[in-house]
C-alpha cells in the first residue's frame, strides 16, 4: 500500500510540475525547440531545474542500503550509445519537434479530452507496441539489458 501511496505521490507531483512548468503547452516547447526563429529559453530552465532535482535525489538514493518502497535497487548499467539509442533519439526528436510533446505532457494533455491529443497517444502506444513486439522476436526469452541489480551502497 505504501509503493502505492508513493506512486501516486510522484505522479501527483510530475503532472503539476508539467502543468505549472508550462511543458504541456506545445507551442511553448516548440518554441523552445524552434533555435533559429523565436526562441524561448525557458524549457532550459525547466530542464536545468528537472536535472538539478534529480541529481540530488539519486544521491541521496544511492547512500541508502535498499530502497524504501522496493526489495532492492535497479539502476540502469548501459552507457555506450548504439544503433538504437541513435535512432530512438532522432525519432523521439522528430516526434517532439512536430507536435511540441513527449510522453508525460501527453497523457497530462489527455485530460482535455482533446481529439488530437487523444489520437497522439493512441499512435503513441502503437508505436510502443510495435517496438515491443519488434524486441519480443529479436531478444532471446527472459533477456533484458535495461536495467539489473546493483549491490547496495557502502556506508
Amino acid at each position: 500500500m505504501a509503493a502505492v501511496i508513493a506512486s501516486y505521490a510522484c505522479g501527483f507531483v510530475f503532472g503539476l510540475g508539467l502543468l505549472i512548468s508550462g511543458m504541456t503547452q506545445p507551442q511553448k516547447v516548440l518554441a523552445f525547440l524552434d533555435v533559429l526563429g523565436p526562441w524561448d529559453p525557458t524549457m532550459a530552465f525547466v530542464m536545468a531545474a528537472a536535472l538539478a532535482v534529480t541529481t540530488a535525489g539519486y544521491a541521496l538514493a544511492r547512500t541508502r542500503q535498499s530502497p524504501v518502497f522496493a526489495t532492492k535497487h535497479l539502476w540502469p548499467t548501459r552507457t555506450d550509445i548504439d544503433g538504437p539509442l541513435t535512432i530512438g533519439a532522432m525519432l523521439f526528436g522528430a516526434g517532439w519537434g512536430l507536435v511540441g510533446l513527449c510522453p508525460g505532457p501527453a497523457l497530462t494533455n489527455l485530460a482535455t479530452l482533446s481529439p488530437q491529443i487523444i489520437v497522439f497517444v493512441i499512435a503513441m502506444g502503437a508505436g510502443m507496441l510495435a517496438y515491443d513486439v519488434g524486441q519480443r522476436r529479436l531478444l532471446p526469452a527472459g533477456r533484458n539489458d535495461e536495467t539489473v541489480p546493483v549491490p547496495s551502497a557502502k556506508r
